[in-house]
């Protein structure tokens, strides 16, 4: 049903059905009847999905991956979605448009997405607001169960130059403090310029150090902080980060953000020359993001958390990113392909 669904919202450009089917099942999730039925067909509820990871308790392993709900507009409807966790953002201290449209392009051939959105949303501020008034509605009308949980995914401003740029992500977690369940330093997309440059061990220090300072300054309990890496690092630009994570006292390591790499895609060269730049999320990024969190997980020394995201698609795939070593998975690309099932099916097979 859905992927005959799918099918008619394709032939549309992929930014626009994202925002006009997002904001017509809010405004459908706005009525209690629509969220009991929505819970009763996407929902798994079971104590064995329970994850308590980064000393914080997760319903269950399956998340909704940072750029979805850019600006926390959504979650009302994720929450029905069964997810256990949603990752909003990437925010940044000031408001900014991304970049220029078209800016979100599908691979269907290869069942991809190419992206160069450029970090658009609405400010720190506004959606530290906004959240503030999830929160607040969470609290009054959640009444069993876990509830589901947020993280806040942060990163710079375009105009920021890199040697400010600590400033930014001690701005984003001031803001959004109060209002998220963890934080993930974002340094990894490919969408706004020089930012992989701040994956570099000594650039990458000054702005966790000073991000966990402020933690542990706000905090009674320090939030949990996990690092979003790349897929293009080498092994010892990822041992590296790990040395930087153990160093720091960091919670864990999202693996991984999107690609650059264009080689053995299905797409002809003639259209990925006229889409131009982008990072590369979806099946393609399958096996290297699997690559990494076996890496990641062989590394004994280090005592933290995996967050498993790239090309999920299936229960299987799920699975594949479990057994080596994810102690949680986000689906991103699968979820614009799959459909609003694709948790409900990963937490039934986790459940058998």
């Amino acid at each position: 049903m859905y992927k005959f669904f799918r099918n008619f919202l394709f032939l549309f450009p992929p930014e626009a059905v994202h925002h006009i089917t997002m904001n017509l099942l809010l405004t459908i999730c706005r009525f209690g009847l629509a969220r009991r039925i929505l819970n009763s067909l996407f929902t798994v509820s079971d104590p064995g999905l329970v994850r308590e990871i980064f000393g914080i308790t997760f319903k269950n392993p399956v998340g909704l991956g940072a750029g979805f709900d850019k600006n926390a507009k959504y979650l009302i409807a994720l929450e029905c979605l069964g997810f256990g966790h949603v990752e909003i953002g990437t925010v940044t201290p000031k408001a900014q448009p991304g970049n220029e449209k078209p800016r979100l392009f599908r691979l269907r051939k290869d069942q991809a997405l190419v992206n160069r959105m450029g970090f658009n949303n609405e400010g720190a501020d506004q959606i530290a607001k906004r959240l503030g008034h999830w929160r607040e509605r969470q609290r009054k009308y959640f009444t069993q169960g876990l509830p589901m949980l947020v993280g806040g995914n942060i990163g710079k401003n375009k105009s920021t130059p890199n040697a400010e740029a600590w400033q930014d992500y001690v701005y984003c977690f001031r803001a959004l403090n109060q209002t998220v369940d963890y934080f993930v330093v974002n340094v990894s997309s490919p969408n706004t310029p020089g930012l992989r440059a701040l994956q570099e061990k000594n650039a990458l220090r000054e702005i966790l150090e000073r991000v966990q300072s402020v933690n542990k300054e706000l905090n009674q309990k320090p939030k949990p902080i996990l690092l979003k890496i790349a897929p293009d690092l080498a092994v010892t630009q990822i041992d590296d980060c790990l040395d930087l994570a153990k160093e720091i006292n960091l919670d864990g390591i999202v693996a991984t953000n999107t690609t650059i790499e264009r080689k053995h895609l299905k797409t002809p060269a003639s259209k990925l020359e006229s889409i131009g730049a982008g990072g590369v999320s979806g099946l393609p990024l399958q096996k290297k993001s699997t690559e990494i969190i076996r890496h990641l997980a062989s590394c004994g020394q280090y005592a933290f958390g995996i967050v498993g995201s790239g090309g999920i698609f299936t229960a299987e795939d799920a699975m594949e990113k479990l057994n080596a070593g994810a102690s949680l998975i986000q689906v991103w690309t699968g979820f614009i392909y799959e459909g609003p099932s694709i948790t409900r099916k990963i937490l039934q097979h986790l459940n058998r």
